[in-house]
């Protein structure tokens, strides 16, 4: 039986960067020669980075992703690499597509080429254009119409763009007609929550379907809101796990396989129509390699709990935000509260804690314990802290305006907002906002005060999840014999805005494990009140909830961008107009 090393590069790109992307192929495809693979590959997009969205309807760009591959393919076998075919994503555009109503413009598509001896040897394009959550892909592609078998070393590889394997047909079916040994699939799969689970059950799905050894090779990284975790899988034809890769970690998977001797003669013919596909076959070396003993395995990388799974988002997702658009530190506003304590710590891991700007920015309402936990928090975790009180400014305003009730509220938070964004101007530090996903909901926030900044890093995070990754956080310290960066009376008080005397969130709000739950329902399931009432929750305050959830939709156009954890973040996942006077009812 032929034997084949193949390289999975888990690694990173940025959208727009071709040269630095270029750059990193070129490095990992000689750490993969190093490391003695036979076949190399990167994820989905990996030339442009992903998703490139309007960008793909540039004429100017999709032709530099296209001059870019060349040049790459140039160089890869100026440098010596050329004798190792490389499986990259990037941008193309279809030469035959004609123009119609309702194509993007210029035919884009979502492609992957095979680079061999410095020429582009094959390419393809993706079949299955997800349209769905935060995917747009008809809007920006056009599909591809084609299966790709190339033959390395004896062994015929079929080639696969991410949705090819989500959707049923296609790809998968015709891997099987094809004969393949091995059926690759390159992929750029955004983190939600759970999804890992999803993802392997799939891969096991697909490679009984195919009926051969399918690798699913996905990227790590993050751009914008979207967050990219790994976890690239590679199972026999049983479905059982040959390798795994570790979650949320740059790397190469090398591993050895054997695999079935490609076909020959007419049952290895090229243009044969399955599935709606033509397949297409490159011959780039036909006899196999000589027996060798297996060195690699690939390795099996244990799972993550839920918990720091969820957490380790939300620090790869704010770090990646900085580091792609210039960003070296970050200022935020410390209440003392949780959830600018939890930003804190996901920000001093993220960027390092002598990166991280703190200011407390106490009113006449600030309780003491609020200032001492803020004050407690800079201490354990280092981070740079400073206090300016805004009574002086807040008692000008008021003799100025006579302000009372909750515009003298939000006043205060408009204070801390404008505060915050002048030291970011000053300094250099971009402000993070601290609001989680079911104040957002509610519009339990001061639009142009605590809501000011240029990124959100718990802003599709439940207020009972906040808690829960607070605890996890300082558990996590105390087994590592290190220091619990959030106060436990952070964490044990009631929240409160402290806009007022003796405030607390649930004098406007309901409890949050049982608002959290009736959220879910609304916002990520698309449930109506009926259906959440017979779920066992109050009506009343169902339809109360509701109808916070919606007047509130103004305020979170204008919310600043944030890491998205679960299937439905507010954002491109979830769209609703805001002029909108349709309210549920039983």
């Amino acid at each position: 039986m032929p034997q084949l090393r193949l390289a999975l590069n888990q690694i990173d790109s940025t959208v727009g960067d071709l040269s630095g992307n270029a750059e990193a192929i070129v490095h990992w495809t000689r750490h993969s020669a190093e490391q003695g693979a036979h076949l190399v590959a990167f994820p989905e997009m990996m030339l442009t980075g992903y998703p490139v969205e309007d960008l793909a309807l540039r004429s100017s760009f999709v032709e530099a992703s296209r001059r870019t591959l060349r040049t790459l393919a140039a160089r890869l076998d100026a440098e010596g690499l050329g004798e190792l075919p490389v499986v990259v994503g990037y941008l193309d555009r279809s030469e035959t597509a004609q123009p119609r109503y309702g194509q993007p413009a210029g035919a884009p598509q979502n492609a992957a080429a095979v680079l061999h001896r410095g020429q582009v040897a094959m390419t393809f394009a993706k079949h299955h254009l997800p349209n769905y959550g935060v995917f747009d892909e008809f809007r920006y592609f056009v599909p591809g119409d084609s299966m790709p078998v190339v033959r390395v070393h004896g062994v015929d590889v079929a080639l696969a763009i991410c949705e090819d394997l989500w959707q049923d047909g296609g790809r998968v079916p015709a891997a099987r007609a094809a004969g393949a040994g091995l059926l690759l699939s390159i992929n750029a799969s955004p983190y939600e929550r759970d999804k890992d689970d999803t993802r392997l059950e799939l891969v096991r799905k697909r490679a009984q379907e195919a009926g051969c050894t399918t690798a699913y090779l996905a990227m790590i990284g993050g751009q914008d809101e979207l967050v990219f975790d790994g976890d690239s899988i590679v199972v026999d034809r049983d479905g059982e796990v040959i390798a795994r890769a570790p979650q949320f970690a740059e790397g190469c998977v090398v591993l050895d396989l054997d695999l079935p001797a490609a076909a020959t003669g007419a049952d290895a013919a090229s243009g044969v129509v399955n599935d709606g596909l033509r397949i297409d076959r490159l011959v780039l070396s036909e006899d196999p390699l000589p027996a060798y003993e297996p060195e690699l395995a690939g390795g099996y990388a244990e799972r993550l709990d839920d918990d720091e799974e969820l957490y380790s988002a939300l620090v790869v997702g704010l770090r990646a935000y900085a580091a792609k658009n210039g960003f070296r530190s970050v200022l935020i506003g410390l209440s003392g509260g949780i959830d600018s304590a939890l930003v804190a710590a996901i920000a001093c891991d993220a960027l390092g804690a002598q990166n991280v700007y703190g200011i407390s920015m106490p009113s006449k309402y600030s309780s003491d314990h609020s200032k001492g936990d803020a004050a407690e928090l800079a201490r354990r975790t280092g981070l740079n802290f400073r206090t300016v009180p805004i009574e002086p400014m807040f008692d000008a305003y008021m003799e100025s305006l006579g302000l009372a009730g909750l515009a003298e509220e939000n006043l205060q938070s408009r204070l801390r907002g404008t505060m915050l964004m002048a030291v970011s101007n000053q300094e250099g530090q971009i402000v993070l906002a601290p609001g989680n996903k079911s104040e957002l909901a509610v519009g339990y926030s001061t639009l142009y005060g605590d809501s000011v900044g240029a990124y959100g890093p718990i802003k599709d995070v439940y207020k009972t999840s906040v808690f829960r990754l607070a605890k996890w956080r300082n558990r996590a310290a105390e087994e590592r014999g290190q220091t619990p960066p959030i106060p436990e009376a952070s964490i044990t008080k009631p929240p409160s805005a402290e806009l007022r005397p003796d405030q607390v969130d649930t004098d406007s709000l309901p409890d949050y494990d049982v608002l959290d739950r009736i959220l879910e329902l609304y916002v990520d399931q698309d449930r109506g009140l009926a259906d959440i009432v017979a779920a066992g929750f109050d009506e009343a305050l169902v339809a109360r909830t509701l109808r916070m959830v919606d007047t509130a939709e103004y305020k979170r156009r204008q919310y600043p961008p944030g890491t998205k954890i679960s299937p439905k973040g507010f954002g491109k996942d979830r769209r609703l107009p805001i002029t909108n006077r349709w309210r549920e009812s039983v």
